[in-house]
C-alpha cells in the first residue's frame, strides 16, 4: 500500500524524533480533526497548546495521510481521536509512529447508533453533531489531560465546566431555532449518513441519503438514487443538505427530478479557517441556521 510504504520510509526519522529528551518533558497534545482540536483547546486553556492533524476543510472519510502526519504523531504525547472508526486513515500512522502517547477517545462511553450497510452492521461516528453528546467528549478530554498532566487537573476541570455550560446553552439555542420549523417540514436528506444523532436530539426525520453509508466515499447505484427520488417526492422533503467538501453533482441531478433546494455549504466534518465556522459552537450555529432557513 502506497501510504504505508511512504510512512515506513520515515521510521528512522521518527525514532530519532521520539528519542529526543525534550519531546517527552511536557504533554504535546494533538487532535485528529479541527473540531476536536477546538473542543480540546477549550479544556486545555492557556496551559497546553493543541495541534491539529487534519487541515481545515478536510473530509476525514477520504483523507490520505502524508509524511508530515507521521512526524506530528511521533512528537505527540497525547492524541485525541473521535473513535467509532471515524479516523480509518489513522491505523497505519499509529503502527509506524515511534514513541508512546496517551490516546483519548472523545466518544468513549457513549452509546453509538448501529446501521446495516452492504450486508454488514456499521457504527455511525458523527456524535459531535449533537452538542449534548459533546459534553461527554469534554469530560473524556478533561480526564485524559488530567492523567497526562496531573498538576493541571484543577485547571482542566474549571475550563471543562465553563465549556460544558456553553454547550448546554448551545443545545437550548438549537431547540429554539428548530421550533421555528413546522413539524411536517422537519425532514432531512443528506449526502451520507451524517445527521442521525442531530436528528434524534432535535426531532427531525432523515428521509434518506444520496450515499447510503456513514462514509462520504461510497458509490450509490442507479436504483438507490431512483428510490431516493421517489422518497423525496412522496414525503415532500424540501431540501438536500451537503457538506462543503461533498460533490454536488448527484444532488443537482436529484433536484432536477424533485424540485428541491440543494444546500451545499454545511460544515459537518471540519471547521473553517475563520468565519463562518471557526469554532465548534460557531459551526453548529451556522449549520442550524442554514437548515432552518431551507426548511422554514
Amino acid at each position: 500500500m502506497r501510504i504505508v510504504t511512504l510512512i515506513l520510509t520515515l521510521s528512522l526519522l521518527l525514532s530519532a524524533c521520539a528519542g529526543s529528551p525534550q519531546a517527552s518533558q511536557t504533554p504535546s497534545v494533538l487532535a485528529t480533526t479541527t473540531f476536536l482540536a477546538d473542543i480540546a483547546r477549550n479544556v486545555a486553556g492557556d496551559r497546553r497548546s493543541v495541534d491539529t492533524l487534519l487541515p481545515f476543510g478536510t473530509d476525514p472519510h477520504s483523507y490520505e495521510p502524508i509524511p508530515a502526519d507521521a512526524v506530528k504523531i511521533s512528537k505527540s504525547t497525547v492524541l485525541i481521536t473521535n473513535g467509532l472508526d471515524y479516523e480509518q486513515f489513522l491505523g497505519p500512522l499509529l503502527e509506524n509512529a515511534a514513541g508512546k502517547r496517551l490516546v483519548i477517545t472523545a466518544s468513549g462511553g457513549l452509546q453509538a447508533r448501529q446501521m446495516a450497510e452492504g450486508g454488514e452492521t456499521v457504527t455511525d461516528p458523527h456524535m459531535w453533531l449533537d452538542p449534548n453528546r459533546v459534553i461527554k467528549y469534554v469530560e473524556n478530554i478533561r480526564d485524559g489531560l488530567s492523567k497526562a498532566d496531573p498538576d493541571g487537573a484543577a485547571t482542566y476541570k474549571s475550563n471543562a465546566d465553563a465549556y460544558i455550560a456553553k454547550l448546554q446553552e448551545l443545545d437550548g439555542w438549537i431547540k429554539g431555532k428548530v421550533a421555528q420549523i413546522p413539524s411536517d417540514r422537519r425532514l432531512l436528506v443528506t449526502n451520507h449518513e451524517s445527521l442521525g444523532y442531530f436528528s434524534e436530539r432535535y426531532g427531525f426525520t432523515v428521509i434518506g441519503e444520496i450515499l447510503q453509508s456513514v462514509s462520504s466515499v461510497a458509490s450509490p447505484s442507479a436504483q438507490q438514487i431512483a428510490a431516493l427520488i421517489d422518497q423525496i417526492n412522496a414525503t415532500g422533503a424540501p431540501a438536500v443538505f451537503l457538506d462543503a467538501s461533498d460533490s454536488p453533482n448527484l444532488a443537482k441531478q436529484i433536484a432536477e427530478e424533485t424540485n428541491v433546494k440543494v444546500v451545499t455549504d454545511l460544515h459537518l466534518e471540519s471547521l473553517t479557517d475563520g468565519p463562518p465556522a471557526g469554532t465548534y459552537i460557531d459551526m453548529m450555529k451556522y449549520d442550524v441556521t442554514q437548515i432552518v432557513s431551507a426548511l422554514h
